[in-house]
């Protein structure tokens, strides 16, 4: 019970992310009236779920690598701290990031814990912030040029046009939400998977993982807030970036669905680096960015002369603060938490230099002279800064030395079980 109390926070990141998030997968259609809201409201519901449930372990091992909360209490105020962040920017109407949010919180909790943030994974993750968007760009101006030139090829009426179209965005809609769930799960309930204490569990042969059963709780957020409280939004994505037409609203969902397919699926990834071809980052990627994205692809095709640049403006801004604003409320809510509420928010490490260490690193190649350094160090951040004072290690280096020392007390002991 006080597991499922601490796991509230995620919920509520759960129900800001469906709130938020539905935006990006129905906003344009239910801008151009081709979809009703209820309509929009329950395909996206049921398509976030399952793709919660069945795909979204993709996302979530680069949010730990980024920062493995380890303390159910910590799990509870970084998701909080998130959550809060989506939730006041909501009441703008600004369709702000989830992963922007989830990632700032993190990095919150990484300065209050003493942890280093590992700037590798962190500029993947941060990277994802420009190329999505240009991607989804991309993507929709390519596919709305071809979509003309096939209009004017092909003669159909127009109803059958708008018969079509409302078709599409339903079925290309339900691949969004699909996509989105399996993408950005890793947001909501990242943080706890590591402190989870579900078990796995069988139902007709068929096993359900701790971990798919924390995202099918947080599919089921996602869904309540779809359903409560993402019509506001939907709109401002809909009608204030650029002026839509049923068929660029078709075009914008699918630029954004397969933006966020690309860079959750682990089958596509696997697939394309065993035939030797690039692949893209398993990571959470903002779908706030990726649809404006989309309709600015769009609205290029045009010239860029209905793009409404205030409107484009006001959310940039919102992404720039959302990642700052989290990491600043996650950093003294954590304080208050652990000094005022008595709750151990991390597990204190201790990092250890030790002889088992030192021969690891040596048959790594990784030149680490003993003469400098203290035995033990309280935090990761007083040995990495100790390696910044003494060495010229690069960043791949000196995350390896800190992942030798944090797991150094398990080392001498295989090393003492290996000896005669």
């Amino acid at each position: 019970m006080l597991f499922l109390f601490f796991l509230s926070s995620g919920l509520f990141l759960g129900w800001s992310l469906g709130a938020n998030d539905a935006a990006n997968i129905f906003g344009t259609a239910i801008g151009t009236r081709m979809v009703k809201f209820r309509t929009a409201a329950i395909i996206a519901s049921i398509f976030v779920i399952l793709g919660a449930f069945i795909s979204g372990a993709g996302a979530t091992e680069t949010l730990g690598k980024l920062g493995s909360v380890n303390m159910v209490a910590g799990a509870f105020m970084v998701a909080l701290s998130a959550a809060f962040t989506v939730f006041w920017m909501n009441q703008y109407g600004l369709p702000v990031s989830t992963s922007q949010a989830i990632v700032g919180a993190i990095v919150g909790w990484n300065f209050f814990s003493g942890t280093v943030t590992d700037p590798a994974t962190l500029g993947r993750i941060a990277s994802t912030w420009i190329t999505s968007p240009l991607l989804a760009a991309f993507f929709a101006y390519v596919m709305f040029i071809l979509m003309r030139k096939l209009s004017k090829r092909v003669s159909i009426h127009i109803f059958r046009v708008d018969a079509y179209t409302r078709i599409g965005l339903i079925v290309i809609g339900a691949f969004g939400a699909y996509s989105l769930g399996a993408n950005n799960i890793a947001n909501v309930m990242g943080v706890f998977v590591s402190v989870a204490p579900f078990r796995d569990w069988s139902i007709m042969g068929y096993t359900v993982t701790s971990t798919q059963q924390l995202f099918l709780l947080g599919g089921l957020a996602i869904a309540v807030g779809i359903g409560t409280y993402s019509k506001k939004v939907m709109l401002t994505v809909g009608k204030g970036v650029v002026k839509m037409t049923p068929q660029s609203a078709l075009v914008a969902v699918m630029s954004q669905s397969l933006v966020l397919f690309l860079f959750a699926s682990k089958g596509l990834k696997e697939f394309l680096v065993s035939h030797g071809l690039p692949s893209f980052p398993l990571v959470p990627v903002s779908s706030s960015q990726v649809v404006v994205g989309a309709v600015l692809g769009i609205g290029l095709v045009h010239g860029g002369r209905q793009i409404q640049y205030k409107a484009i403006g006001r959310i940039v801004m919102g992404w720039l603060s959302t990642p700052v604003i989290a990491a600043l409320i996650s950093f003294i809510a954590l304080f208050f938490l652990q000094n005022v509420f008595n709750q151990d928010v991390y597990e204190p490490g201790r990092y250890t230099l030790s002889p088992a260490v030192y021969t690891q690193l040596s048959a790594e190649s990784i030149p680490l002279d003993s003469t400098h350094f203290e035995k033990e160090y309280p935090n990761e951040v007083a040995l990495n800064r100790a390696l910044k004072r003494y060495t010229n290690l690069n960043s791949q280096e000196r995350q390896r030395v800190l992942e030798l020392s944090r797991g150094s007390v398990l080392m001498e002991k295989d090393v003492g079980q290996q000896s005669p």
